[in-house]
């Protein structure tokens, strides 16, 4: 039978570790990436719910998910977020086309729970996700440290079950994850040589607001999808542009 591992990178994720990986028990394997700095007991629990821990010093989610497809002994790797939960319907879907497809990689749609309310639009549904990859046939994009990107060696193909996103605790935690992202954007723009025109500062927020808002119809999820059209295009257009202008 073909082998799968499901790696979960965690930090911090003693609250969801153990839920997550009861609903990745359909794979040979399961792998938890932590970083040796966590605080909790994301490790202790992730053994005792039979996963080996795989400790490795962070440096972005494109290096992480690299030593994980370098590491894991297995033919495919299912990559999956501590906040994530698959359910049997997608388990069994994984294992029936790893072992009769020709496809190096599955994009899987995921259905985002943003501070407990379910969002069907603005770019959160279906969210398709790159995650279920053959070794040595995918790579991440070292250039692409956030939102990463996958290099794919051959065709890929779409998931038809979703998996499950619980995607923020609360607003604190939203606010702090977004400006992570916005600083990590910053830093690549400036790598990429991007000067932080002040036109920018008014245009990219209203582009990203419209876009979420108006084109990916946000408008339809009611007030979280006004919040969050707002959020986002603070967030992805004006803050990115920011940390450049800073040096940050």
């Amino acid at each position: 039978m073909v082998s799968l591992a499901a790696v979960v990178l965690a930090k911090d994720a003693e609250r969801h570790i153990g839920p997550c990986l009861e609903t990745l028990r359909f794979a040979d394997v399961m792998v938890v990436v932590v970083d040796p700095v966590n605080t909790d007991r994301t490790a202790e629990l992730a053994e005792a719910a039979g996963a080996q821990v795989f400790r490795r010093a962070f440096d972005n989610f494109a290096g992480q998910r690299n030593a994980a497809l370098d590491a894991v002994p297995a033919e495919w790797v299912f990559f999956v977020d501590a906040d994530e939960r698959i359910p049997p319907d997608l388990a069994a879907e994984v294992r029936r086309v790893i072992a009769g497809r020709a496809e190096v990689g599955w994009w899987v749609p995921r259905h985002n729970f943003i501070v407990g309310q379910p969002v069907r639009h603005g770019g959160f549904y279906p969210d398709y996700q790159l995650r279920l990859l053959k070794r040595g046939r995918a790579r991440y994009d070292p250039t692409r440290p956030v939102h990463e990107v996958v290099l794919l060696d051959g065709p890929a193909g779409y998931l038809q079950h979703e998996m499950i996103h619980y995607n923020y605790d609360d607003w604190g935690q939203f606010h702090a994850k977004q400006r992570r992202y916005a600083r990590m954007e910053g830093r690549i723009l400036r790598e990429r040589g991007v000067r932080p025109w002040p036109h920018k500062f008014v245009r990219q927020p209203l582009r990203e607001f419209w876009r979420r808002y108006v084109t990916l119809q946000g408008y339809r999820d009611g007030w979280i999808g006004l919040k969050l059209g707002v959020l986002l295009a603070f967030y992805y257009g004006f803050m990115p542009h920011w940390y450049l202008l800073r040096g940050i």
